[in-house]
C-alpha cells in the first residue's frame, strides 16, 4: 500500500506543478443553441468553421447541423467579457452538413468556406460582413454527391487558386453492406482562374481527416490521410506524394520509410512538440490515440518514418478520464494551442461513441492535455472545468473575447453545441498573436512556418488548412509567454523565402507584412 501511495505521488506531482486555467460553461448564456443531429448519414461528422467573417477581429462561428440547417452565428462578445453571439440567416445556412473550413480561395482577403456535406459539396465565396454568396459555377467547382467527411487545402506552383482535397466516406448506396465499399476522395486543381474536373485519389479508405503539410522541411508539402479502418478493406494510413500542380500525386510506400499503420482515423493535429522544428503528428482513433515523430531526420531526411510516441508523453488518451466507464475511448476531433499561456503547447481532444457501441465508452469526457516542463502531458479536462459527458464531434479553440486566453467550442451529436470561456490561470500568462499576410493569390499565406523563439528554444508553428474533423480554424496564431514580455519571431513563406528575426512584444495581435 505505502509504494502504491507513492508512485501515485510521483505521477500526480506535474499536475500540481501546472498552471491549470479555469473553463466556464457559457453555453446559454452566450446565445448558442444549436445541435449537429442525425442517425446513420450523422455518426461522423459535426464540425465547425471559426473565422472572422466580419473584420471585427472576433471570431465568428458557423457550425453543421446535419440533418438540420447549418447555422451561423456571429461574435458580439465584449473585450474580456461573457461569451455572446448571435444568430445570423445566411446563405450558407445548408442541409445535410458535416462540417466546413475557412479559407480564403479568391485573395480578396475575404475568408470564403468550403462546406462538406451529405450530398453535394458548396464552396461559399465570402462578401464582408458575413454574407457569403455560392461559387459553384463561378470557380468551376463541381460538388459531386457523396459522403464529404474530409478537408485540406495549399497552393501549389503558381496557381491563381488552392488546390483543395475531399476526403469522402461510404458509398451511400451500400448502407446494407457498407465494408470495403469506400467512395474515392477527389482532388480539385485549378486550371487558370477556375478548378478542373476532379482527380480521383485512389485507393480511398473512408478519409475522416486530410491535411497538406511539409513533413520534413523540403518546400514541397505531401497530403496525410487519415481512414477509418471499420470499413476499409486491405487499406491503411495513407501520405501522398505532391511534386508539382501538373503531376499526378502518388502514395509514398513501405520501401520509402512511411510505416503500416491501420487506425480507426479520425482526426489529425500537428505541431512541433519535439522542439526538432519538423511538424509531429498526433493521430485520433478508437481504443487508443497515436502520436507519430519522425523516428532519425537526420539520418533519412526523405523518409517518412515515424514512431509512436504518444504513450511516454501520457497522450494515448486510450480511456476515458473520468466518470467511472472503463471501456475504450474513442477520439475525434484534436487541436494543438497553448490554453494556459506558459509558453507550452497543450492539447485538446474531442471523444464521443460513435453510435452505441456496446465495446466503447458511453461517458467518454473530452480530454484538455497540459505540457510539462519535461514535454510530457497531463489530464486537465476535470479540474480545469471543461468537462462534458456528450458525443463530441468537431469543435476548435480560439480567442472568442479578445482577452488572450484560448476558449473552448465542442459540437456534439444529438446534443448541444458547448461552449466554454477560458479565465486564465490566475498567474502571469502573456501572450502574442502572430498573423501573417502576403499579396494574392495565398494572402494568408498556407504552407508558411512562423518561427518563434522563447529564450533559447524556438518553436516551428506550420501554417496549414486541414485536419481535425471537419473543423477549421482560421485567424492569428497563438502564442503563450507565460512571464515574459516578449519574444523573436520570423517567417519562413511559402516560396522558402526567410524573413528576419524580429521582436515582438506581449498582449498585441501583430500582422506580419510578406
Amino acid at each position: 500500500m505505502k509504494h502504491l501511495i507513492a508512485v501515485f505521488a510521483v505521477l500526480a506531482s506535474p499536475a500540481m506543478a501546472q498552471d491549470i486555467p479555469k473553463f466556464v460553461a457559457e453555453t446559454a448564456s452566450a446565445g448558442i443553441t444549436h445541435a449537429f443531429t442525425g442517425e446513420w448519414e450523422y455518426m461522423v461528422g459535426g464540425g465547425a468553421a471559426i473565422f472572422d467573417c466580419n473584420a471585427d477581429s472576433l471570431p465568428d462561428v458557423y457550425i453543421a447541423g446535419g440533418q438540420d440547417r447549418a447555422a451561423l452565428y456571429v461574435n458580439t462578445s465584449q473585450n474580456g467579457g461573457a461569451l455572446a453571439f448571435t444568430k445570423t440567416a445566411s446563405t450558407a445556412d445548408l442541409p445535410s452538413v458535416s462540417g466546413a473550413y475557412p479559407i480564403n480561395i479568391d485573395g480578396d482577403s475575404i475568408p470564403d468556406l468550403v462546406i462538406l456535406r451529405v450530398g453535394e459539396n458548396v464552396v461559399m465565396r465570402g462578401l464582408g460582413n458575413c454574407q457569403f454568396e455560392r461559387a459553384n459555377e463561378m470557380w468551376g467547382f463541381d460538388g459531386g454527391n457523396a459522403w464529404s467527411t474530409a478537408f485540406a487545402a495549399t497552393w501549389e506552383g503558381g496557381n491563381a487558386l488552392p488546390s483543395l482535397a475531399i476526403g469522402n466516406y461510404i458509398d451511400r448506396a451500400q448502407e446494407a453492406f457498407p465494408w470495403g465499399n469506400c467512395t474515392d476522395n477527389w482532388l480539385h486543381r485549378p486550371v487558370g482562374d477556375t478548378y478542373g474536373k476532379p482527380l480521383p485519389l485512389t485507393p480511398s479508405f473512408c478519409a475522416l481527416s486530410m491535411l497538406f503539410t511539409d513533413w520534413n522541411r523540403s518546400g514541397q508539402p505531401a497530403l496525410r490521410v487519415s481512414n477509418d479502418r471499420e470499413y476499409y478493406k486491405g487499406g491503411q494510413e495513407q501520405l501522398w506524394h505532391f511534386e508539382g500542380p501538373d503531376v499526378a500525386p502518388r502514395l509514398f510506400t513501405a520501401d520509402e520509410g512511411f510505416p503500416r499503420l491501420r487506425i480507426w482515423g479520425m482526426g489529425i493535429a500537428s505541431a512541433d512538440i519535439t522542439g526538432d522544428g519538423l511538424p509531429d503528428y498526433y493521430l485520433t482513433s478508437m481504443a487508443d490515440q497515436k502520436f507519430q515523430t519522425l523516428a532519425d531526420p537526420a539520418a533519412d531526411p526523405l523518409k517518412p518514418k515515424y514512431s509512436d510516441v504518444a504513450w511516454p508523453l501520457g497522450i494515448t488518451a486510450h480511456r476515458p478520464h473520468t466518470g467511472g466507464d472503463l471501456r475504450p475511448s474513442t477520439g475525434w476531433h484534436a487541436q494543438f494551442t497553448d490554453v494556459n499561456n506558459d509558453g507550452l503547447q497543450d492539447l485538446f481532444v474531442a471523444k464521443g461513441n460513435v453510435w452505441e457501441m456496446p465495446d466503447f465508452a458511453q461517458k467518454d469526457p473530452n480530454n484538455l492535455f497540459l505540457q510539462t516542463a519535461e514535454g510530457k502531458f497531463i489530464e486537465a479536462g476535470e479540474t480545469s472545468g471543461a468537462l462534458s459527458m456528450n458525443a463530441a464531434r468537431g469543435g476548435g479553440l480560439a480567442d472568442f473575447n479578445g482577452d488572450g486566453w484560448q476558449d473552448l467550442l465542442v459540437v456534439n451529436r444529438n446534443g448541444p453545441t458547448e461552449i466554454w470561456r477560458n479565465t486564465g490561470t490566475g498567474t502571469a500568462g502573456n501572450y502574442v498573436n502572430i498573423a501573417l499576410a502576403q499579396p494574392a493569390p495565398n494572402t494568408d499565406a498556407i504552407g508558411a512556418f512562423i518561427e518563434f523563439k522563447r529564450g533559447d528554444k524556438v518553436e516551428a508553428r506550420e501554417v496549414t488548412i486541414g485536419g481535425g474533423h471537419v473543423s477549421g480554424v482560421l485567424g492569428p496564431h497563438h502564442f503563450g509567454l507565460g512571464g515574459a514580455d516578449g519574444a523573436e519571431v520570423r517567417v519562413i513563406w511559402p516560396d522558402g523565402t526567410v524573413g528576419d528575426w524580429q521582436t515582438v512584444s506581449a498582449g498585441q495581435t501583430i500582422t506580419l507584412q510578406r
